[in-house]
């Protein structure tokens, strides 16, 4: 432990269970000396065992629905009351797609539920900055990070809409981090990490399979729930105060890959008898 985080104080989204890369990142803040509010949707707080985080971080749980612009304001109002002044770093760790829960292949997306994971997924967390920044709730020299995935940018045909909506998500953070950087000081960043075994991740098609693959394209590993917080916390600190505007990929460098020693192994086999 460090103190990198000592006396800041911030709102964690996202956390689940003990699998979630917001849990990870709540308990690295803890020890790292911060404090903070977490918050989730009231059904997904009911899923999962949140209760047992907040006891265990000393934290106080705010619910809020991050698709209302009431509850947003609410959990901003909040936070700063429980917190005892301005915030210091936000993560935005939110994502769905009922098209994957329902099995409905991207070709044959229900538009409707591709709506809601886009709201829940993506709009959100430009409703999130839009609180935070007319409140002006942020300190100077913040940090505001949310979890985005590579297929915004490439093609891995079972994330389905989810892939849209880490593209919007990643165009908000830019767009929305230029604004502001420029008149509150505060930075604006997403995180593109590994294949990561959550109770979202493990929900698309074929999920061990491409962790499996991701690994053995990556010359260090896919990225561990743990690391990524570990990450997230050095953009919280004020070691990184003049990164914004970037997608960061923790990903043992699987972005970078063509193909590896080990896959390409797989195939040469044939070829040498």
């Amino acid at each position: 432990m460090y103190n990198l985080l000592k006396g800041k104080k911030g709102i964690i989204f996202g956390a689940l269970n003990e699998d979630s890369i917001a849990w990870k990142v709540a308990e690295r803040a803890h020890e790292e000396g911060a404090t903070f509010v977490l918050t989730n949707a009231p059904i997904a707080m009911r899923m999962g065992a949140i209760n047992q985080l907040a006891k265990d971080t000393g934290s106080e749980i705010i619910p809020a629905d991050a698709t209302s612009m009431e509850d947003l304001e609410n959990l901003v109002e909040k936070s700063m009351e429980v917190l005892g002044g301005k915030i210091d770093f936000v993560l935005h760790s939110i994502g769905m797609s009922i098209n994957v829960r329902k099995g409905k292949h991207y070709t044959q997306s229900n538009y409707d539920f591709t709506h809601k994971g886009f709201d829940v997924s993506a709009l959100s967390f430009h409703r999130v900055m839009n609180v935070l920044y007319n409140k002006k709730a942020m300190n100077d020299w913040g940090s505001i990070v949310a979890l985005t995935y590579m297929a915004a940018q490439r093609v891995f045909p079972d994330y389905n809409d989810m892939a849209d909506n880490k593209a919007y998500l990643e165009s908000v953070a830019r767009s929305f981090g230029y604004f502001f950087g420029r008149d509150h000081k505060v930075r604006v960043n997403t995180i593109s990490q590994s294949p990561t075994p959550t109770t979202a991740g493990s929900g698309v098609k074929g999920f061990g399979g491409f962790l499996s693959y991701a690994e053995k394209m990556s010359p260090l590993g896919n990225a561990t729930a743990l690391e990524c917080a570990d990450y997230t916390i050095s953009l919280f600190s004020d070691l990184t105060k003049k990164v914004t505007l970037q997608n960061l990929f923790h990903d043992g460098g699987f972005s970078n890959m063509g193909i590896s020693d080990v896959i390409m192994e797989g195939f040469m086999d044939g070829e040498e008898e």
